[in-house]
């Protein structure tokens, strides 16, 4: 069955469902949906937990049935949680997710995070055999009132309320990264304590008090002024800002050029390509720049170094992170880098 991200917690409390599914291109909501379900299952006795990241098409699926028939002497329950990459499970993952939903292990809990769940995908022969037997949440980003909501209630998790005019301004400044929303909303509690916040006081918090933010970043990447693109990236770390929040940007800008290449390859204009992708006025002669500079190669090396970082930041891979979002930014500044 599907249900909507704010429904999942009513429904946990009624008891755990053999598999559930999260989709969607929205990281805090995907984290926050995922770490409830672990929770739920740590409560309810699933002490055992195996991760499968299946970023590659040689991921061997086979591993899915043993993993979930394999039980160790101490553990009586286990969370299999696997991570699907932006493009889903492949030919071969469907066939194994369609085959563990029609024959349910007993005492294994599945938790699949996958990209976007767009109407095909939905309908696809994997989706709806989990969607039998489990739970189906796609998640989407927050825009509008959907967004004013989610902050309201996110301010009120942290004892905080705030009016209309207060709630957006807060909208207008973290447009729409709910990552960027969270870290505000810390920093008003932090500020303020629990309690009334005025508009003045949110407006005092959330303003620029640095040259430095992740926006300015990104029009700077367009721009290929590497020196003042590695300055503020430096600067951000300094400021204490999480590396998802700047990995979330960088990925997001990455994916806007290739939508817009793959837009103008088969035909559109660049202003239908523009409006089709809500490219503001304002940034569209900087994007067309990037676009004529960063080939299709360049696009996809810099969403491969994505999530190299994503799994740096989730302990899942050695390394930097914030040295793999140096690396990113070289490529989006056209910096020819040696291996």
């Amino acid at each position: 069955m599907q249900l909507k991200a704010e429904q999942l917690n009513a429904a946990l409390a009624k008891g755990l469902q053999p598999i559930y599914l999260l989709g969607g291109e929205e990281p805090l909501q995907l984290n926050e949906l995922a770490d409830a379900i672990r929770a739920a299952a740590r409560a309810a006795g699933f002490s055992a937990r195996e991760i499968f990241s299946v970023a590659t098409t040689g991921f061997d699926w086979g591993r899915l049935p043993q993993s979930a028939n394999t039980l160790s002497l101490f553990d009586d329950k286990k969370l299999i949680d696997i991570r699907l990459s932006g493009s889903g499970p492949g030919a071969e993952g469907s066939k194994a997710l369609v085959a563990y939903s029609k024959r349910l292990p007993e005492n294994t809990l599945l938790l699949v995070i996958t990209g976007k769940l767009d109407k095909k995908t939905i309908a696809s022969s994997w989706v709806q055999a989990l969607d039998k037997v489990g739970v189906v949440i796609p998640v989407w980003p927050l825009e509008g009132q959907d967004l004013l909501k989610w902050l309201g209630q996110r301010l009120q998790r942290r004892g905080l309320v705030a009016d209309h005019e207060g709630i957006q301004l807060l909208a207008e400044r973290v447009e729409g990264n709910l990552l960027a929303a969270a870290q505000e909303v810390e920093k008003l509690y932090v500020l303020y304590g629990s309690g009334m916040i005025t508009s003045e006081q949110i407006l005092a918090a959330v303003a620029d008090n640095s040259r430095y933010d992740v926006f300015n970043l990104l029009d700077t990447l367009l721009s290929a002024n590497v020196v003042r693109s590695t300055k503020i990236l430096s600067n951000l770390r300094a400021e204490g800002i999480a590396a998802p929040v700047v990995l979330w940007a960088l990925a997001r800008e990455a994916r806007l050029l290739s939508l817009l290449k793959l837009g103008l390859t088969s035909g559109q204009t660049a202003e239908a390509a523009f409006n089709q992708q809500r490219v503001f006025s304002k940034r569209r002669t900087l994007v067309s720049k990037a676009l004529k500079r960063l080939g299709e190669a360049d696009i996809n090396a810099i969403l491969l170094m994505g999530a190299k970082a994503d799994r740096q930041i989730k302990g899942q891979q050695s390394g930097d992170a914030w040295e793999t979002l140096l690396y990113i930014c070289l490529l989006f500044a056209s910096v020819k880098i040696a291996a």
